[in-house]
């Protein structure tokens, strides 16, 4: 029996990757509860679906999603496939996403250890769109070739160590899309339901109470970003 694989009462090493919906607060806010909890479902529902052999989602967390790889090759081609999923919906809220490499022990189905909580305290640190990632993660990354800057040492929160991190370019957001300052769904321009000018710069909208919220407020909503 392979010892790292075999028993599941025994720490064994996995890339975690947590992925949740940047804005959903706002969305919520914006679009009311039934429609945040819809979202929510498909987000998981499309997470499940971009699986491969060896791939895990652990669990759901709200918006986020909890996933689990073989390595960092297969974590960030499972966050890759996932955030390209999303950017093909159009009206659905940009994600950002967090990956670390370390073992976990398992209990009950749900995988425990401090790279958990690690790769949970990483995620809290990305913008809408942005893949942040630990040293061997985006190492791994950048021998694929994908872009990768260094962000230096943060402090995270219980945390001992600053930790290094690294800004991922691993999915770019597609040319045609825009995010919706109200809620923060991300919207094609070419089939927005609106667009308005604020101190010289296009804003695109994905329904017309989000720009009715805009127009009535445009600087508190600008400076929330």
């Amino acid at each position: 029996m392979d010892p790292d694989h075999g028993d599941p009462s025994r720490a064994r090493a996995w890339t975690f990757a947590l992925v949740d919906l940047a804005g959903f607060t706002a969305l919520t806010e914006s679009h009311g509860d039934e429609q945040a909890a819809d979202l929510a479902t498909k987000f998981a529902d499309l997470a499940s679906d971009q699986l491969a052999p060896g791939d895990r989602l652990v669990k759901t967390i709200g918006d986020a999603v909890l996933l689990a790889a073989s390595g960092p090759g297969a974590g960030l081609t499972l966050v890759r496939r996932l955030l390209e999923s999303c950017y093909r919906l159009d009206g659905f809220p940009v994600a950002r996403a967090a990956l670390h490499h370390g073992s976990a022990v398992e209990r009950g189905g749900d995988l425990f250890g401090a790279a958990v909580n690690l790769v949970a305290r990483v995620a809290g640190q990305a913008a809408g769109g942005q893949v942040l990632a630990t040293r061997e993660v985006a190492l791994a990354a950048r021998d694929a070739g994908v872009p990768v800057t260094s962000l230096g040492d943060l402090e995270l929160h219980n945390i001992a160590e600053p930790v290094e991190l690294f800004d991922v370019e691993l999915c770019p957001l597609p040319d045609n899309g825009a995010i919706d300052p109200v809620c923060r769904m991300r919207v094609d321009r070419r089939r927005a339901a609106g667009r308005l000018v604020h101190a010289g710069r296009d804003y695109w909208f994905c329904s017309l109470r989000c720009v009715a919220s805009f127009a009535a407020s445009p600087e508190r909503i600008v400076e929330r970003g």
